[in-house]
């Protein structure tokens, strides 16, 4: 019997990855070979992202590229939610479902590539199928957002907060590290929100109540002993709980938080949750706390009617959060969203010069943060090695947006092991380090 061949393209950020798993895991349930190439499926899954006009034109691109390479292609994921925007280019489309639309992708599947194998034959591992190298993985945690930032249309596409029972989410946290997986990476749209939309309902994880809360989730993921990262927390004063279980060392002391700006004013016109919050007074507590604290953010700069002393106050609250990593993107209409009616917009030289200004002030920051490294020995995990060479991370650096450790000579290691190295030198953004 001939087994049908599906191949997928994976597009956007870590939460549609993890739809993507979703559905490569459900597809190999059903018996579905994954095909590496355009040429041996016999049709192809666009995962697509939609959030800003860059990964539209890269999600159209892929959609045209997949039906000039193989005819048929099934569309998903956050584009999918602008329907027309892809039928009006590519009517031949096979069929077009919005993100998370994990039994309408089978569904269509089903229709244009139908498979009589028996699903209890297959074989899949307990963990599903993943697209991340085999020591870490995504752990999603909840869906969709309940704000309503100005400059984003995600919850129109991904819709309101929808949390995972904090039962099921262990059960799977659990799963992976049974397999092997050194590293969790939890993600979501707001991580500090988890379990409001329950009404932080009681669930049960190895016979013991939990409630569906970010403190109760971070403190079982503790327990795990692997790493755990948190990302997307926004900056709410609960979040305070989970500092001492970093301190501890049972949690990664590592914070991804989207500050976006600091200037109150421009934070009420992004319509930015915990806009009125001292967040330097917040980060000065936390690291009171927990000293070893990583924390990385990102900024939009250039937001309608933004005055040039207002960036100026962004800049100077770099200089006093003296964060670890800061990235920074110049302001862009995006299609739908509510502040493209705000007046001032500002001009595209501004935009890319205070653009310059930010990412010069933060890379001075994060060299010197690097350069008080040397000397020091810490734990890494490692990703990748080569003849020469290794490349890990430390707790302080999540996979494809941070820095690396680069270990020299670096013997008998294999990637997915944790190991202490030496740092005696600095990149740019990576460290170099030797074997301790």
């Amino acid at each position: 019997m001939n087994t049908p061949k599906v191949g997928f393209i994976s597009l956007g950020c870590p939460k549609a990855l993890v739809d993507s798993e979703r559905i490569l895991t459900q597809l190999r349930a059903e018996g579905y070979a994954i095909s590496p190439s355009y040429q041996d499926a016999e049709l192809v899954v666009v995962n697509t992202c939609g959030f800003i006009d860059s990964a539209v034109t890269e999600s159209l691109d892929a959609i045209g590229e997949a039906l000039a390479e193989n005819g048929k292609v099934i569309v998903t994921g956050c584009l999918g939610a602008k329907k027309d925007v892809i039928l009006d280019k590519y009517p031949n489309v096979l069929s077009v479902t919005g993100p998370q639309a994990y039994e309408s992708v089978m569904q269509a599947v089903h229709q244009h590539l139908p498979n009589s194998h028996d699903p209890f034959t297959s074989l899949v591992p307990p963990q599903g199928i993943k697209l991340t190298p085999r020591h870490y993985a995504y752990l999603k945690i909840s869906e969709g957002c309940n704000h309503k930032c100005s400059f984003c249309i995600i919850p129109s596409m991904r819709g309101k907060l929808v949390s995972r029972p904090i039962g099921d989410v262990m059960n799977e946290a659990e799963r992976l590290a049974n397999a092997g997986v050194k590293e969790l990476l939890v993600i979501s749209q707001d991580t500090s929100a988890y379990g409001l939309d329950l009404k932080y309902q009681m669930s049960f994880w190895q016979g013991r109540p939990l409630k569906t809360k970010f403190y109760d989730l971070a403190k079982a993921l503790s327990d795990l002993g692997i790493w755990t990262r948190l990302h997307y927390v926004y900056p709410y004063p609960h979040v305070d709980e989970v500092i001492p279980l970093m301190a501890e060392g049972t949690l990664l002391p590592y914070l991804d938080i989207p500050f976006q700006h600091a200037n109150p004013r421009i934070l009420r016109l992004m319509k930015r949750p915990a806009d009125s919050e001292n967040n330097l007074e917040r980060i000065r507590a936390w690291r009171s706390v927990c000293p070893e604290l990583t924390i990385r953010s990102t900024f939009i700069v250039g937001f309608p009617g933004e005055t040039e002393a207002e960036f100026e106050e962004l800049l100077n609250f770099l200089k006093e959060a003296q964060l670890d990593r800061g990235g920074c993107f110049k302001y862009s209409p995006v299609q739908g969203a509510k502040a493209n009616d705000l007046p001032d917009p500002i001009p595209e030289e501004v935009k890319q010069e205070r653009y310059e200004r930010f990412m010069e002030l933060q890379a001075e920051i994060s060299a010197n943060k690097l350069q008080a490294k040397i000397g020091k020995t810490m734990q890494v995990l490692v990703d990748e090695v080569y003849e020469d060479y290794a490349i890990a991370r430390s707790s302080a650096d999540a996979p494809e947006i941070d820095g690396q450790v680069i270990i020299e000579n670096p013997n008998q290691l294999k990637a997915g092991e944790f190991t202490r190295v030496k740092i005696i030198a600095t990149e740019t953004y990576d460290l170099i380090a030797e074997l301790a």
